[in-house]
């Protein structure tokens, strides 16, 4: 079968597609034990390699607001700004980046009245020169979650649950 990187890449790229696809289906999927699964799965949640979390699709909930927030701050403050940004709820996703911008993050919100209530918290995080805002019209593509590079091992016979690019 391979290696556990192996085995834990075909079970990431398998939960990706379906996240409640059942351990005793991803077993014979892949040709290994159900407790393999259960293993490797306990292994990599421990780890903080994956989470295991609902992804809400705001199109389908047919209310709210998501958008995307690029976000420029003064070098010295890149750290500072970066955890008071974290401690926002209506924000779920951040990351920092090298280029012209230093952090971009997504947020939802139930309305513009909300919206508005966000960007007077982050207009008051100390350090912010700049702020971007973009709304999120539809996803062109969405995979839940970045994946694991094709490198990992050879790709498995599982069109039942991924795409071609399995």
């Amino acid at each position: 079968m391979g290696n556990n990187r192996d085995i834990d890449y075909k079970i990431f790229r398998l939960l990706q597609k379906n996240g409640r696809i059942p351990n005793t289906e991803i077993a014979k999927i892949l040709g290994i034990s159900e407790a393999t699964v259960r293993k490797r799965l306990q292994n990599l949640i421990q780890d903080d390699r994956i989470q295991v979390i609902p992804i809400v699709n705001p199109f389908k909930l047919k209310s709210g607001i998501m958008g995307n927030l690029r976000i420029q701050a003064q070098k010295k403050q890149l750290e500072n700004v970066g955890e008071a940004l974290s401690q926002l709820d209506e924000i779920w996703y951040i990351a920092q980046l090298v280029g012209s911008t230093d952090f971009d993050a997504e947020y939802y919100v139930d309305s513009q009245a909300e919206f508005g209530r966000l960007m007077d918290k982050i207009n008051t995080i100390e350090g912010i020169t700049s702020i971007e805002t973009s709304l999120l019209v539809r996803y062109i593509k969405y995979a839940g979650a970045p994946a694991f590079p094709e490198k990992w091992g050879e790709y498995i016979n599982c069109q039942k649950y991924i795409p071609k690019e399995c």
